[in-house]
């Protein structure tokens, strides 16, 4: 059962100085490879971001006390086997370094999950094989859609460009990412939060769009 805001909100403030650490761990590891996001910003402005709607939304899937570190450290680590060079023994035993190995096993099954494929293009390398990993891993569905807010959000403010493109790309994305996310679980764990796709929705959707639009979303 999914827990309160306020109990959420609490066990933030019990583990800030872990997670803090795990945020810090993640910008040394994309830095050391000397990643960037959008121009010319270190990559943890990315990783910040996914944290923080982990942080506004997380108490909607949270099962327990204990799930709360592994989805911190899903949100931070999310690209490290993709764009860091690690592998899923190396985000393991990393993971190991913050808690409990049964929570660690969970995290780095998160940061797996969210792997993508070889291939040549964003299709392939988000195929249907990929998209199952995600349905079938705890949390692996609400980090994922947290990376895509945090992107959509960067790609369409005026900081990140109001890239035209890309917001045509993710609104043309959203009923086949959608659709490939969610599996309609009654477990919290796997569940895609309403409010989550409602904020993507106020980013993407224009307003003569928005009723039709909105009422297919929020089927998911």
């Amino acid at each position: 059962m999914m827990m309160t805001k306020e109990e959420f909100q609490l066990y933030l403030e019990k583990y800030a100085q872990q997670i803090e650490v795990i945020r810090q761990s993640a910008h040394t590891l994309h830095q050391n490879v000397n990643q960037t996001y959008g121009e010319n910003l270190p990559y943890g402005y990315h990783l910040d971001m996914v944290a923080e709607g982990v942080a506004e939304y997380g108490h909607l899937v949270c099962d327990s006390e204990n799930d709360v570190l592994p989805l911190f450290f899903g949100a931070f680590y999310h690209d490290a086997i993709e764009d860091a060079r690690q592998t899923y023994h190396d985000v393991l035993n990393a993971a190991r370094e913050f808690m409990t190995e049964e929570q660690a096993v969970m995290a780095a099954e998160i940061v797996y999950a969210l792997t993508n494929d070889k291939g040549r293009t964003r299709a392939e390398r988000a195929g249907e094989k990929y998209y199952q990993g995600i349905r079938e891993t705890p949390y692996a569905p609400f980090v994922k859609l947290c990376d895509r807010l945090a992107n959509v959000t960067y790609s369409c403010s005026e900081e990140g460009g109001g890239d035209l493109r890309m917001k045509g790309v993710y609104k043309d994305e959203m009923h086949h990412f959608l659709m490939g996310i969610n599996p309609h679980s009654q477990d919290c764990r796997f569940q895609v939060p309403r409010e989550v796709i409602e904020a993507l929705a106020e980013i993407l959707i224009d307003d003569l769009e928005r009723e039709e639009i909105s009422r297919q979303w929020s089927e998911y």
